[in-house]
């Protein structure tokens, strides 16, 4: 679709109005099936219209604040998490169940990598576990 700001030759009027193409104005003209909205003339010219331009700078720079926002609360967590829990790699689903089922164990808090389907079984087992985001500091 494109709008087209039309002016009317006959009464000066102008107005707007949508077509599908300019090939479809230039139709539409032709078979005098577009008349002045004020005036009913056929003397209906377009007139140059200025692009709708989208400021999308304004858009970016508020986007990358939110961005920068977000990943510095994440960066927060994760140093509080580093700090107070146990890193314990890849056999994050084995320490999860051996605190889980062993009520001697240290109930130390732990953190690690898991996939989805680990964490699905863990879960039906009762064993709660949270997914968090994380960012490695290698990433810029």
């Amino acid at each position: 679709m494109i709008k087209f700001k039309l002016n009317c030759k006959k009464c000066s009027n102008t107005f707007d109005s949508w077509f599908s193409s300019s090939n479809e104005f230039e139709k539409l003209k032709k078979l005098k099936y577009i008349n002045c909205i004020n005036c009913n003339s056929v003397s209906v010219e377009k007139s140059l219209m200025t692009p709708n331009v989208v400021n999308s700078k304004k858009k970016q720079i508020k986007t990358n604040n939110k961005f920068n926002q977000l990943r510095k609360k994440i960066k927060e967590n994760q140093k509080f998490i580093e700090k107070n829990f146990q890193y314990v790699g890849n056999n994050f689903s084995y320490e999860a169940r051996s605190i889980h089922y062993n009520k001697n164990k240290n109930k130390k808090g732990i953190y690690g990598n898991a996939s989805p389907d680990e964490i699905s079984e863990l879960k039906e087992e009762g064993i709660e576990t949270e997914v968090i985001p994380w960012i490695n500091d290698k990433e810029n």
